[in-house]
């Protein structure tokens, strides 16, 4: 099982039956793993256009792979289109789930090979070098940035569930969060510091959001059990957006608030609508959308928080995915 396969879906049920609940990928791991991959990143450069996102702007990063090119790498793009940069160049590892630091000048991200040599959390600058592993997290996924920056939430592996992690941006000291039978996936930070909420999967499939206090530890169901709930992200405006598999058999987003109330869908396509994350102002949704199978190309897409103002911002024949705004 690849690790995009572990953790895109509940990590517990075959590619196949996760591509069609808009929460799986069949991919490979890379074939091998080089000294010199490691330092394979480029400079993050701006056209007079703007591409890849200017000042001014609050670019978007994700993770691409393509027919072609089948190794995940990560990509850069203003939230008001042009032409993606590319920020890595990893022929022979993948660096998927990046996630922006709160100041915007550096990313979070998972690179993984084959064999294990290079795995774990890194960091790099928003530009593409300065490259550093987060020690303590060989395994791990999803990286979710602190508000203060100080910090970094993570899945990992205990025996054969994952448990949610916070750690120093160093990686020291790594605390243990949550203890259960499930797999808990997915942190997300609230806007205080104070809570994460996470998507918690059971051996049945299904998957709800769960927020945790980080002083007490308490738990709390956000939504309701027996849903099929993933990849929450948590806004400045104190809103949970995550994919719901609902009754249509197709992933669409959604937003709740934090206590459970005030649910809605925002997307209705039939089509999989994956991996949201909030723009800065709370107003907009960064989401992939597509991704039935391998055949099936998956975009960037744009959407108002009332399901209003859809618009593709990605347009190759790629896999776009995992895509998070700069704060």
């Amino acid at each position: 099982m690849t690790r995009r396969q572990q953790h895109t879906g509940n990590g517990r049920t075959g590619g196949k039956a996760r591509r069609a609940n808009g929460h799986g990928t069949s991919r490979r791991r890379p074939t091998a793993v080089t000294a010199a991959a490691l330092a394979m990143a480029v400079p993050l450069t701006f056209s007079a256009a703007g591409d890849a996102g200017a000042a001014t702007d609050h670019p978007i990063v994700f993770a691409r792979y393509t027919a072609t090119a089948s190794i995940e790498d990560l990509y850069a793009i203003s939230s008001s289109g042009g032409t993606p940069v590319k920020l890595t160049h990893t022929s022979t590892v993948s660096d998927v789930m990046p996630t922006w630091s709160p100041d915007g000048k550096r990313v979070a991200f998972v690179r993984y090979g084959s064999g294990g040599a290079i795995d774990g959390i890194w960091t790099m600058k928003s530009t593409g070098g300065d490259l550093k592993v987060v020690p303590g997290t060989k395994g791990a996924s999803d990286p979710a940035w602190s508000p203060d920056g100080e910090r970094i939430a993570y899945a990992k592996p205990v025996g054969t569930q994952r448990e949610i992690y916070v750690a120093d941006i160093d990686g020291t000291p790594a605390t243990r969060l949550t203890h259960n039978t499930a797999d808990d996936l997915h942190p997300t930070w609230s806007p205080s510091g104070k809570y994460l909420a996470f998507n918690r999967a059971d051996a049945a499939g299904n998957s709800r959001v769960m927020r945790i206090r980080l002083s007490t530890l308490t738990q709390t169901a956000v939504t309701a059990s027996g849903s099929h709930d993933w990849t929450p992200d948590w806004s400045h405006g104190n809103r949970i957006a995550f994919s719901r598999v609902d009754s249509s058999g197709f992933a669409r987003l959604y937003v709740i608030r934090p206590d459970g109330t005030g649910l809605h869908r925002i997307t209705s396509a039939r089509r999989n609508d994956k991996s949201p994350s909030w723009s800065p102002d709370g107003s907009r949704l960064v989401f992939t959308r597509g991704g039935t199978d391998e055949a099936d190309p998956e975009h960037l897409y744009l959407v108002k928080s009332d399901g209003t103002g859809l618009t593709q911002l990605t347009k190759t024949a790629s896999h776009d995915m995992q895509a998070d705004w700069r704060p």
